[in-house]
């Protein structure tokens, strides 16, 4: 089985995923990314490479992230320790002091026992899937051994956070003063960093879920929990609640009523203020298939062309990256905006978005009233072939369907990347109507 999955190494903390797998992947990582014509110029030249580490607040973090450590420093890697930040707080510190590549310790929206490890190359982006492939080849390959004054160091990278709340900063096209938002920082990385911020901007901020102990990330709280922040926003009186998961890559919104506004939605919101400034390159926003039909209607209607990807942030960023667009993302609250990011920033997003309540003097249900969203029914049929969601009967039915929703809706068939299980998603005009659909084909598939 692949060490690799859509986001980089992710496992139980002390199951799989162990000090001594850290610590080897941390050295293989040395080998892979230590070569190249920059690499290589740093080494004639005298220099030792650096990377970026860092992590988010559980507690297995601390000795992933001394492994990882070690195996760099014993590389001839000098290592930046910048403690608890996002991970794209460290994606943008990567390319921010221009060092070779880094690593961030997060197993993002999933419970405290879990941990993750991801590798960024030079300049904060993802690694493509080739180099996944050579680092887990090197792993069982001869490492690299400097002994002496060639090992690397580990120092503490001291203004790492400021650098990043600075850059969020100078990123805002307008002033967040007048505003009170709920941030729900899910005990995670932003904890610290995003209060801090929004504050900077001008808003008046109340804050759930910022009190990380190590064990709670994403208990009850978070993007992946959005009841909490709801209640306190309507509670306080607030005019916007933003909501993180444990890393902070992630952004979702209630509204001054308690409503959700997804990923979707904010989208929707930025990718309409960004044309009116001319930064919509192409006037394109690229999302995932499993975006809702209503974000395709709205921006036909705004003049906004939607390139569709695969589902994962990843291939947004890659669609992204190949036509020089602006701005993508997923109905999950990953969302990139690539003139400041190199991946989604739940924290970069909820500024931005705040920023255009402020600018507009509009609410957020007003904002987002830009798409209607569309009833969306997904089902899940395990136990089955994923090669059902080809099958001839299969692709009758879901014809049929497609026929009967005609304008009013669209289905789609996903197999599973990792499980027996197709994925059956249904939109229609109503709810009832996605479920009866969405049901008459999963007992098609599952025949």
């Amino acid at each position: 089985m692949a060490l690799f999955g859509t986001d980089g190494v992710r496992g139980l903390a002390n199951g799989p995923l162990t000090a001594d797998l850290a610590l080897t992947l941390a050295q293989a990582t040395a080998v892979v990314l230590g070569q190249g014509r920059i690499a290589e110029a740093r080494k004639a030249a005298g220099k030792r490479l650096t990377a970026v580490v860092a992590r988010d607040p559980r507690i297995s973090g601390q000795f992933l992230s001394a492994a990882v450590e070690a195996g760099l420093a014993s590389s001839g890697v000098d290592v930046l320790d910048a403690g608890t930040l996002p991970t794209p707080a460290a994606a943008f510190l990567i390319g921010d002091i221009d060092a070779d590549f880094g690593v961030m310790i997060s197993a993002s929206h999933n419970p405290a026992p879990d941990n993750g490890i991801k590798i960024f190359a030079r300049g904060g982006v993802k690694l493509p899937d080739l180099v996944e492939q050579r680092i887990e080849e090197a792993m069982a390959g001869e490492k690299l051994r400097p002994t002496g004054g060639d090992v690397g160091r580990v120092v503490r990278f001291a203004d790492a956070e400021d650098r990043y709340a600075i850059h969020l900063l100078a990123s805002l096209p307008h002033r967040l003063d007048g505003l009170h938002v709920v941030l729900d920082c899910a005990h995670g990385a932003a904890s610290g960093v995003s209060p801090e911020t929004f504050r900077n901007a001008g808003a008046k901020v109340t804050v759930i879920g910022a009190d990380p102990d190590g064990i709670n990330i994403n208990d009850g709280v978070g993007s992946t929990h959005l009841d909490k922040l709801a209640a306190e926003v309507v509670r306080v009186g607030a005019d916007v609640g933003i909501a993180h998961d444990g890393d902070a890559d992630r952004c979702l919104a209630v509204d001054a009523n308690g409503t959700v506004v997804d990923g979707d939605q904010i989208m929707a919101i930025l990718a309409v203020a960004m044309k009116a400034r001319g930064q919509l390159a192409s006037n394109t926003l690229v999302a995932t298939v499993m975006s809702n039909l209503g974000l395709h209607r709205a921006m036909a209607e705004h003049g906004i062309h939607v390139e569709t990807t695969g589902v994962g942030d990843r291939y947004v960023l890659e669609r992204m990256n190949e036509g020089g667009f602006s701005l993508g993302g997923e109905q999950s609250g990953h969302v990139i905006m690539s003139r400041y990011a190199t991946t989604g920033d739940g924290v970069l997003t909820g500024l931005h978005l705040c920023a255009e309540m402020a600018r507009t003097g509009r609410s957020l249900d007003d904002l987002a009233s830009v798409m209607t969203v569309f009833p969306q029914v997904l089902v899940n049929v395990r136990g089955v072939e994923r090669t059902r969601a080809t099958d001839p009967d299969v692709a009758d039915a879901v014809a049929a369907a497609s026929a009967e929703l005609g304008d009013s809706g669209r289905v789609l068939l996903r197999p599973s990347g990792t499980e027996p299980m197709v994925r059956v998603m249904v939109e229609a005009a109503s709810h009832d109507d996605a479920q009866r659909i969405a049901d008459q084909l999963a007992a098609v598939v599952r025949g």
